[in-house]
Order: C-alpha cells, then structure tokens, then sequence
C-alpha cells in the first residue's frame, strides 16, 4: 500500500503513514493537508525525538519516461514510487521550430542590426537544452522527495547502449565483440522500439525471438535497422521470405513496420549522452550515489517475478536488493509540461505576429498551469471538473480533464487544489 508522507510543524520529515492513519489525523484535526501532489500532511506539533527510518530513492532513467522509487532497505517495502514523462523531444521540436522562423527572417532585405551580447560562448559540460531538462526534471524530483522523506542514498541505472555496434554490427576490434553488455544490448533495445510486441501479429507477454527483417540468405545484416521481434509461430510462417513477400497481402502492416525500422535510435542516443551528467548531478547533492547495469535490475527483477514497469524497474536498480513488498503500490504519474513561454508576441508557421500575449499572468487569483477542481451546478455544462487550467483575460477558463479539454469554465466555480509547479499529476 502506497504510504502518505507525513511532516511535524517544523516541516520534519517523520515515517511515511498508512492512508488509514493519515485519515484519522484529519479526522481528528490534528494535521492537514500540506501537499496535494504527492499527497503530504504536516502536523499542529513538533515531534523531535521520533525515530525516522531512513530510505532509499531508485532511479530507472530513461528517454521519454524515468521511474522513482522510495524503498526500506530493512524491509523492502516500497514507500513510493512514481513515473515522470519528459518533455525532451517536445523542446527538440520547439528549437527546431525556432531556428527555422529565424533562418527565414534572416534571408529577408532588413536592416543591420548590431549583436547586443555574445551568447554563442557555451560553458564546459554543456549539453542540449532538450536533454538537460531530463536531468533538471530528476533533479527536482529528488530534491522534493528529500523534503518529504528522510533520504540516506541514492541508486542509479546506468545502462548503456553501445550505438556504434547497433550500426555496424561488424566493427572491428575486441572491446566491442566482447563486451559486459554483448547482446544484451541488443535484445532490451529491441524490446523497447517494439513495444515488446510481435512485429507481425501484435502478440504480447509471450517469448519473442529476434528476427531478421530481410534474410541473411538474401542479403540482409545484423544491423538494427534490420532487426525485429517476433513470436516464434510467425517466425517459422515467415521462414526466409522476405518481409515484402510475407505481408504483400496487409500493405499497412508492412509499411509501419518498414517506416519503425528506419527509426533513428533517439531515445538510446538521449540516454547515452545524459546519463553521467545525470551521475555527477546526483553526486552533487552530497548522498552517497550506488550505480547498477540494466542487466542486472532485468536480473533482480525476474528473481522476484516481477512485471515490466519503470517504477518496478527503479524498485530493481542496485547491486543489492531485499525482497520487495509492492503489494496495493499505486504509482503517480507525473508528466513534465514546462512554466510555459517567454514569448511576448505568437507567430504564425512563417514567422509573421498573429497576437501579442498579455504580460498579466494571474488572473482572479489563477495563472496557467494551476489544478483546479470546479463544480459547475447551472447552464450547459453542470458536473464536476478536475484538471490544469488555461486562464483567459474574460475569466472564462479552459481545464484539461482525464477526458478530454473543458472550454469556458467561468473562475467562480473553480477553487484551487495545486499551484502551478511546471507538471501535470494522475
């Protein structure tokens, strides 16, 4: 069962509490509610010789998505755990977008304008802004996490894929025929570009063999553009033939097969490039940082028959693990959405000012990015509403929902649960 994170008056963090005991606190009136997101009480006293357990915080970093778990090393009990999706590609896109709209600008008659500063001097270290959020993202959810609970030390994967043999499978030299990771490598890179799904019938949670899209008896390489999974009936059907061959007759199947094949390998590039900046980051908040391989959180966790998640995955991460109690641990999603934008003016697709934004960021007591929770009793649109909100100048206000985008919720119904912290949570 997911514990509550529990705070005396001082904003000490004490033991975790079972969701029934953080009831009966508010029951009684002895603590409130301190945070929503994840949910935290803070005590009306000071509780200074209480013996707090330390813990553990397990990181499973990833491209799109990196798994957090809070886990007793004395027990194995998972306190926490949680799953944050990251923003990376979308601010990809976002510069991507940018530099074109000023390379268009640049080709037009304008007049000279001098540099005001340098900024093309960039410091040591310097990484993409795309993959230093992923860092900032972990970082801050460490940080907070320490506020809550009382951390001793940090576990960290630290896989690593080995772009040049994925390319050219038949590089020369011993060091990357011979590898820790040989073949492993390969197969978990696989298993994550498919969905660990078949490629041909979309069959899951069945053995998946490696599979080579055009035969080798026809020409084909181990390359990992050539490389697919799939369930062994489909194997043997598909014997040597061709893959054009094999699905003439399904011709959307072979080309999202062909077109996810010629993939780059993004995500496995991303993690390559952020993972020892994310170690040295993690070594700076002055916890003693453990590291463990990929191979062997895959290992810990089929010890223990566990299913394939990334807070599961984080649980697993480390040298050392004891008997994890997952039993009735419900993950919190957490998705990354930015403070929003600088820009004072948008534009169109070629550059040209469409509105100018107003510099007015609260509006009756809300800005952007706040959850609310509005209960609408009157007119067209009567229920109730749970969700981030866009603020409109008008008062009327737009929520993203689990369903979908309310539009025109006027201010007075809705009534703040969490301020705006740059994410989204359900």
């Amino acid at each position: 069962m997911s514990k509550i994170f529990l705070l005396d008056t001082n904003k000490k963090p004490l033991n975790p509490i079972h969701p029934a005991q953080a009831r009966q606190l508010l029951k009684n009136k002895k603590a409130a509610i301190f945070r929503q997101f994840p949910f935290t009480l803070i005590l009306k006293e000071a509780k200074p010789d209480i013996e707090v357990q330390p813990l553990r915080i397990k990181i499973d970093p990833g491209a799109k998505n990196t798994g957090f778990a809070l886990v007793n090393d004395t027990t194995g009990e998972v306190i926490f755990a949680a799953e944050l999706q990251h923003r990376g590609f979308q601010i990809r896109d976002a510069l991507t977008s940018r530099r074109q709209l000023r390379r268009s600008r640049r080709n037009r008659k304008t007049r000279y304008r001098a540099p005001r500063f340098n900024n093309r001097k960039r410091n040591e270290g310097w990484i993409p802004p795309s993959l230093q959020s992923r860092i900032v993202n972990i970082l801050t959810w460490v940080k907070r996490l320490q506020k809550l609970a009382l951390i001793d030390s940090i576990s960290q994967e630290l896989v690593k894929f080995d772009m040049q043999i994925m390319q050219n499978p038949d590089i020369q030299g011993k060091e990357y025929q011979q590898g820790t990771l040989a073949g492993y490598e390969v197969r978990e890179y696989l298993l994550e570009k498919w969905n660990r799904k078949c490629a041909y019938c979309g069959v899951e949670h069945v053995p998946l063999q490696i599979e080579h899209i055009r035969p080798r008896s026809k020409g084909g390489s181990n390359s990992i553009s050539n490389l697919t999974l799939s369930c062994e009936k489909c194997n043997l059907k598909k014997g040597t033939q061709d893959i054009k061959d094999f699905l003439k007759k399904d011709t959307k199947k072979l080309e999202s097969i062909l077109k996810l094949c010629s993939r780059p390998l993004a995500d496995a590039a991303a993690v390559n490039t952020t993972r020892f900046a994310l170690l040295n980051a993690l070594k700076a908040t002055g916890l003693p940082v453990e590291t463990g391989s990929g191979g062997l959180t895959k290992f810990n966790r089929s010890q223990q028959g566990l299913s394939k998640t990334h807070w599961i995955d984080a649980a697993c991460v480390g040298k050392s693990i004891p008997i994890l109690n997952i039993k009735g641990v419900k993950p919190l999603l957490i998705a990354a959405k930015g403070h929003g934008t600088r820009q004072m003016c948008r534009t169109d697709k070629h550059g040209f000012p469409t509105r100018y934004v107003p510099r007015i960021k609260l509006v009756h007591g809300f800005q952007t990015g706040d959850i609310v929770k509005a209960i609408v009793k009157t007119g067209n649109k009567v229920g109730v509403y749970i969700g981030r909100i866009a603020t409109r100048s008008t008062g009327s206000f737009n929520i993203s929902t689990k369903a979908g985008l309310v539009q025109g919720i006027s201010h007075k119904y809705c009534k703040l649960i969490h301020k705006k912290d740059g994410y989204s949570y359900s």
